[in-house]
């Protein structure tokens, strides 16, 4: 269980795609725009990291090293399909406002890493828990992201005006306004991860 869990926490924390892996930052930064937004990114992008995850490790054996990447695709775009049909039938105002960015979930880099780095060569078990902790992990830091930027660049949070009379740093709203925080806060990871890792090296040594 212990190990399973290890797998669980790895994408939360250290091995996290946003802060610490550095992967699927275009939709990151396209979508951050409001907590909406992001949270329905990080569930779209879960599920199909679940179902790709999942079903590519029962088939890891079956699958021809060859062709296993054109099968990934395959097995992760009918996941997207369904995400794309059901978002779009019961959230469709979501739906248009994430776009193109759903049905290139195909090609997003963590579920295609993790894919080919790590439910192609482990048990289904897991694969599960791995894309669970991948999954929240991107799911956190997209709703981090995107609270910070709708706070402080439109002074709404889920639409509701958080002060009254505050004057929104609208320029965090725009494209730069997610790289400056997206920045900010890969920083501010960075530093807390060098120190824990420096704090666990004296602790070793002495």
């Amino acid at each position: 269980m212990k190990k399973l869990f290890r797998e669980f926490s790895k994408g939360i924390r250290k091995e996290n795609p946003i802060f610490g892996l550095a992967l699927g930052l275009c939709p990151t930064l396209a979508v951050s725009t409001s907590v909406i937004n992001g949270l329905g990114m990080g569930l779209a992008a879960t599920f199909v990291l679940l179902g790709s995850n999942v079903i590519i490790s029962s088939l890891r054996k079956i699958i021809p090293h060859q062709v296993r990447i054109p099968c990934f695709i395959v097995v992760i775009a009918g996941f997207v399909t369904i995400v794309e049909l059901v978002m779009a039938a019961y959230f469709p105002a979501l739906s248009r406002q994430l776009g193109i960015f759903v049905p290139l979930i195909v090609v997003n880099c963590i579920i295609m890493c993790r894919a080919e780095a790590f439910a192609s060569r482990n048990t289904v078990g897991r694969s599960l828990f791995d894309a669970l902790g991948m999954g929240a992990g991107f799911t956190l830091g997209l709703v981090l992201i995107s609270g910070i930027r709708e706070a402080l660049g439109s002074g709404r949070l889920f639409g509701y005006v958080l002060f009254p009379g505050y004057q929104p740093a609208l320029t965090l709203a725009l494209a730069p306004g997610a790289l400056l925080i997206l920045g900010l806060l890969l920083g501010l990871s960075n530093l807390i991860f060098n120190q824990q890792t420096s704090r666990r090296t004296d602790e070793q040594t002495n």
